[in-house]
């Protein structure tokens, strides 16, 4: 990571950011209009054909984009690893520079001879078609199993030509088991307002679970089947264009990202399902195997998706410790929800 530039405009701070990048007058392209989406993490400004995403100077336990350099890195990661999966989305990243008089412009260089420097880092982006993102496709209907076919077949040659990345099978389980009691201790804070005795029984389960499937999750890693994949694949990180496209890969976390393709694609049949489309998990696999040869047990996948939604429920609860979440309730009743969902899959029986 490079160290900051020695010369440093002084940073107008976050909402002077965002106001200037809500008008339509701020961009070097002509737009009719823009529209403001927060995230967690960032804010995205999406234009008539483009979009711009502007990182958070967030310090969380998992992430930290606290100083310009950070963002500048995981901006430059943020597109380096999303066009493994997409075509013409990822543009550029492009400088947010003020003047000497404070005044706020996209792009132009830091230096430049009206003084200008950089005071923060935007991903710019080709804008995708909303009606063709794949939570809206299921949500409406209109998903077919063709369309989800075309999904999971880049994904197999994606995953097919990722280099293997050497975990020993012990070190692989020790993982989840760590992931598991992080979940547990987590979830049963009172003030997530969730049941704690359920919360203890769904995480027993899936340590007894990775027990019961350690041969299986042993064979995994040490068949080389672990890579580098997207580490984020829900259905809004998924377009149904001619090529499907992928977005929104975890850029600042690699551990996140290494995992099993089977891990990878029970968290989207696991995410297809809870909006409404539990005929995708079949199709999802069917494809995979097809493509690919390796045809995973149901005990696994069945883990592999009580492990996700566990992890889902956990970030949904942490939503409750952001103070500008306006409807606290809609994530007691999402981390709800997963937890559920991660009990579910805990019933599988072991592999013969």
């Amino acid at each position: 990571m490079t160290a900051e530039p020695a010369r440093q405009a002084r940073d107008p701070g976050l909402a002077a950011k965002v106001a200037f990048l809500s008008q339509s007058g701020a961009y070097p392209e002509s737009t009719a209009q823009v529209a403001c989406v927060e995230t967690h993490m960032s804010w995205v400004f999406l234009l008539d054909a483009n979009a711009y995403k502007l990182k958070k100077p967030a310090r969380l336990p998992y992430l930290d984009f606290s100083t310009r350099a950070r963002r500048k890195f995981f901006c430059d990661e943020e597109l380096r690893l999303n066009r493994r999966l997409s075509d013409g989305v990822y543009l550029d990243v492009v400088p947010l520079t003020a003047g000497t008089d404070g005044t706020l412009r996209v792009g132009g260089a830091a230096g430049s001879k009206g003084g200008a420097d950089v005071v923060d880092w935007l991903v710019h982006m080709r804008r995708l078609p909303a009606g063709r993102m794949l939570d809206r496709m299921i949500v409406e209907r209109s998903l077919d199993e063709d369309a989800l076919r075309r999904v999971v077949g880049r994904l197999a040659r994606f995953y097919r030509a990722a280099p293997p990345v050497p975990v020993a099978p012990a070190d692989y389980r020790a993982q989840f088991a760590a992931a598991i009691r992080q979940n547990r201790d987590e979830l049963v804070k009172p003030r997530y307002g969730l049941d704690a005795d359920e919360v203890e029984a769904t995480f027993r389960r899936q340590l007894e679970a990775l027990g019961r499937h350690a041969t299986l999750l042993d064979g995994r890693a040490a068949a080389g089947r672990v890579v580098e994949g997207h580490g984020d694949l829900r259905p809004e990180h998924v377009c149904l264009e001619a090529q499907p496209q992928f977005i929104d890969c975890l850029e600042f976390a690699r551990e996140l990202r290494v995992l099993d393709p089977v891990d990878e694609l029970a968290f989207l049949a696991l995410e297809c399902e809870r909006l409404g489309a539990p005929w995708a998990r079949e199709c999802i696999f069917r494809t995979y195997a097809e493509a690919t040869g390796d045809a995973p047990p149901e005990a696994l996948v069945s883990f592999y998706r009580s492990y996700r939604a566990g992890i889902r429920a956990r970030i949904a609860a942490w939503h409750l410790d952001d103070p500008s979440v306006q409807v606290p309730a809609k994530w007691i009743a999402r981390a709800g929800e997963y937890l559920r969902l991660a009990r579910a899959g805990t019933t599988a029986p072991a592999p013969c």
